[in-house]
């Protein structure tokens, strides 16, 4: 499973002209099943988001996490993550998992998100989306979870 973390003073996503999720301080998260990831992977990179130590304590180090400082999370699929572009200038995405398998762990990884965390919102699954932030830093961590 694939992530790119953007910590953000505000972030929202409009599908259609209509904001249907927003954020103010917190983690603008872009989500990527790959083929062979299982409910485990997500799982994993919850915990690793949750506990991320990318927001700055009273001396300013980047210290606390997205739960320490009562931030929100905004979750949205992107399935280009996955993207390979060793082979040409046309982005191949063979990596990425198979729509229905990756909404599902998208489906599995937003509800344990919200079972774990006061304050999540989200994007569109498959959906025509733009997305809005103002990167606090700016800071934007990749993640992997295999």
């Amino acid at each position: 499973m694939l992530a790119v973390v953007q910590r953000v003073r505000q972030a929202r996503v409009v599908v259609a002209g209509a904001t249907i999720g927003q954020i103010g301080q917190g983690l603008l998260v872009l989500l990527c099943a790959e083929r062979d990831d299982a409910q485990g992977q997500a799982d994993r990179m919850l915990a690793k988001l949750l506990k991320l130590r990318i927001f700055g304590d009273d001396a300013g180090k980047m210290n606390r996490s997205v739960q320490e400082v009562g931030g929100g999370l905004l979750v949205v699929s992107q399935f280009t993550l996955a993207a390979d572009t060793g082979g040409g200038n046309r982005p191949s995405f063979t990596g990425a998992a198979a729509p229905d398998q990756a909404r599902r762990l998208y489906d599995h990884f937003v509800a344990q998100a919200k079972g774990l965390h006061p304050l999540v919102q989200t994007g569109e699954f498959a959906a025509d989306m733009q997305v809005h932030l103002v990167n606090d830093g700016p800071v934007t961590v990749p993640i992997t979870v295999r």
